[in-house]
């Protein structure tokens, strides 16, 4: 009995670690993304592309889980998902040129598809309906964080030597610590598991396989919530891959204070996931997302157009702390749009997400060539406030319709 009350106590921190760990070689490349370029002389522009691969390979993987979620045990699935982090990170170490960095990089797409799809999946399965919010929120506060403790940790790192020891010296053993938590706490059995097993318990046949992508996709609302993760992802690209490079380039600020900007950004992110448990409970899934994510919209449209430092990093830190209480919110709206194929729905959500992250990566890049900054504000938060009439117009909170009786 103590030992599953430990177990259950590390569950959720060993969830959350799980995406600080798989946050810190993004954070790394959007930090370091200047220095990484100079290293292997490509341009800015090029080495973003490190994300965007990145995000193509998250979504081939997220694909494949609608599939291997039904085979495999969820957490046998989460630990795959970590193990393919130690090893990118290994690649990334020994990278001797473009390429080889670029290969290495991609396989942080299987961590990303496994362990965020398995880490929702499980928080739905170990928390009833009224808490998962608050435990989405903490999910997500674990990738934020990774902003909050790593910039400044990865900014020192590499001032000793450069970005090759911050891989190895603080997100190598970060990906091993992370491995064995889960291993030791992630419980087999969910806890919340109804007494009439879920469909995706029943299906044995390879025909059946399919059944739960047929039944997300003949759900309006689940499949609109699905375009909506693509907006709502591809437009905040703008802030975590590009923020850095804007105020590094634009006011000439050094890595170390670009560190402490992505803090500040990262700590108003991580509140604004939390305290959105509260409005989500309060006001409810879909009327949430919709107002957070257009205020978000307009405030990364805006943030660019400032002359004066101070100013733009109001109106970008506004754009975080939004962005912050849009996530928590979307994700709990999508969570419960097909409750008999929680598992199916999170997979395709995370093909959505990546393919945002894929689209906001590649025509930021191309944007920011063409456009600059202020071009690139006005395509990606535009994108953003689509998404919130996309979320308005097209999908329901299938937790405020009244119960069959």
């Amino acid at each position: 009995m103590n030992e599953n009350i430990k177990t259950n106590r590390l569950f959720l921190p060993s969830v959350v670690l799980s995406q600080f760990a798989i946050e810190l070689p993004r954070l790394l490349l959007s930090l370091l993304l200047i220095d990484m370029a100079s290293t292997f002389s490509t341009s800015v522009g090029s080495m973003s592309q490190l994300n965007t691969v990145c995000s193509a390979v998250a979504i081939v993987f997220a694909f494949l889980m609608t599939t291997l979620s039904v085979i495999f045990k969820h957490k046998s699935l989460f630990l795959v998902g970590l193990l393919a982090l130690v090893i990118s990170v290994l690649g990334c170490i020994l990278a001797p040129n473009y390429i080889s960095i670029l290969l290495a990089f991609s396989l942080i797409g299987i961590t990303i598809a496994m362990t965020t799809i398995m880490g929702i999946t499980l928080i739905r399965e170990h928390f009833p309906l009224e808490k998962r919010a608050k435990a989405i929120g903490w999910f997500n506060v674990g990738g934020s964080s990774a902003y909050l403790i790593g910039a400044p940790v990865i900014a020192f790192i590499a001032g000793i030597k450069d970005w090759h020891l911050a891989f190895l010296a603080f997100i190598f053993p970060i990906s091993i610590i992370s491995f064995y938590l889960a291993f030791v706490s992630i419980p087999g059995k969910p806890q919340t598991e109804q007494s009439n097993p879920s469909a995706e318990q029943h299906l044995t046949s390879k025909k059946n396989y399919f059944n739960g992508i047929k039944a997300v996709f003949n759900n309006k609302s689940a499949t609109f919530c699905l375009l909506g993760s693509i907006l709502r992802t591809a437009y905040f690209i703008a802030i975590v891959l590009y923020v850095p490079s804007f105020y590094r380039e634009k006011f000439l600020l050094s890595t170390n204070y670009a560190s402490i900007i992505l803090l500040i950004g990262a700590s108003l992110y991580a509140l604004g996931s939390l305290y959105a448990a509260w409005f989500v409970n309060r006001f409810g899934r879909k009327i949430s997302t919709v107002v957070f994510l257009f205020i978000s919209g307009i405030f990364i449209i805006l943030y660019p157009y400032f002359s004066n430092l101070w100013l733009s990093l109001f109106v970008m830190f506004l754009a975080s702390w939004f962005s912050g209480m849009t996530i928590t919110a979307a994700v709990s709206l999508t969570l419960e749009q097909v409750p008999e194929y929680t598992g199916t729905m999170m997979s395709l959500n995370s093909v959505a997400v990546n393919i945002g992250n894929a689209v906001g990566s590649g025509i930021g890049g191309v944007v920011l060539i063409s456009f600059g900054y202020k071009g690139l504000g006005n395509v990606l938060g535009g994108l953003g406030v689509l998404g919130a009439f996309v979320y308005y117009f097209l999908t329901k909170d299938v937790t405020l319709l009244p119960k069959p009786s």
